[in-house]
């Protein structure tokens, strides 16, 4: 699961970052930003599922609930 998670964000990053050098030397800066952005989203999109279960096992280990 973590291995797989960091592989993950780290091939959205690299693929995100390629497309926004291309866009901006088309001159495309808009498109750039928005690229930017929809994958900063969907990475935090991934991150917002595990954080779950982080948050459950905190709460078991401190006995919270």
């Amino acid at each position: 699961m973590g291995l797989d998670l960091i592989l993950k964000i780290a091939g959205i990053g690299i693929l995100v970052s390629v497309l926004c050098a291309v866009l901006k030397q088309q001159g495309k800066d808009e498109y750039s930003l928005m690229v930017g952005t929809a994958g900063l989203i969907v990475v935090l999109v991934m991150l917002v599922e595990h954080l779950g279960t982080l948050l459950a096992t905190v709460r078991a280990v401190f006995k919270l609930w």
